[in-house]
């Protein structure tokens, strides 16, 4: 367990929205604390360092652990985290106790590795695609990595990596590939890009021709009107 990821933390006796509110306003955060065969217990947590742990990828796939000052502690994987609508605030936290012979569904990020090396991004026109940044896993307490890695050193034009490709440590599997072999999608791929694509360029060009063809269509015949004119005249 991450010494860094340990969190102090108070039971909370008063419940309530009213009470929420005050703790929020006194620097805190209302928490709960569920699962296994326990009750949830309210927890009370400070935000600050809440505030900065949630800065750290490892805080939302990683084993934490909190202690409460008489003396109890209890491992936990973070499970929700709401924040203010548009303030640099934390408003609740939820936490899911960790049993160790239990297994734990858990997205953990993808690390991609080796992307400027492959022949892929070497080829001028050419976009290398991640398709997902975080993936589904299953695996006992002891065997969740924060992160899974995927090298994209031989990614080459056209080339993808699909899901079943990821290298997965020992004892952690991806469940969404046990209910189907329709969810071993592509986590990489490749898009050629023209040159003018995506500027709009010859988008605007087409567009300017087509215009002015209108144009020249719509407007009057200048020889037609003067022979018209001479025509009136005699």
């Amino acid at each position: 367990m991450n010494d860094k990821l340990k969190i102090i933390a108070e039971v909370r006796e008063d419940v309530g929205k009213g009470a929420s509110r005050r703790l929020r306003h006194s620097g805190k955060i209302p928490a709960v604390l569920y699962g296994g065969d326990r009750d949830p217990v309210s927890l009370v947590l400070q935000h600050d360092p809440i505030l900065h742990l949630s800065d750290e990828e490892a805080f939302y796939s990683t084993i934490m652990e909190i202690k409460v000052a008489d003396g109890r502690s209890q491992a936990v994987i973070l499970r929700d985290l709401q924040r203010h609508p548009y303030k640099r605030l934390i408003s609740h936290v939820d936490f899911q106790r960790v049993d160790e012979n239990e297994k734990l569904r858990l997205q953990v990020p993808l690390h991609f590795l080796n992307e400027e090396q492959s022949p892929a991004h070497k080829t001028s026109g050419v976009i290398v695609q991640h398709n997902l940044t975080e993936i589904e896993i299953l695996a006992l307490p002891k065997d969740l990595p924060e992160a899974l890695e995927v090298d994209l050193v031989d990614l080459d034009l056209g080339g993808q990596i699909m899901l079943s490709e990821i290298a997965l440590p020992e004892g952690v599997e991806i469940p969404a590939l046990a209910i189907s072999d329709e969810n071993d999608i592509a986590v990489v791929s490749t898009l050629t890009v023209k040159a003018d694509q995506g500027t709009g360029a010859a988008a605007a060009e087409e567009e300017a021709s087509e215009e002015a063809a209108a144009e020249s269509a719509d407007a009057p015949d200048a020889d037609a009107d003067s022979e018209s004119e001479a025509g009136s005249e005699e």
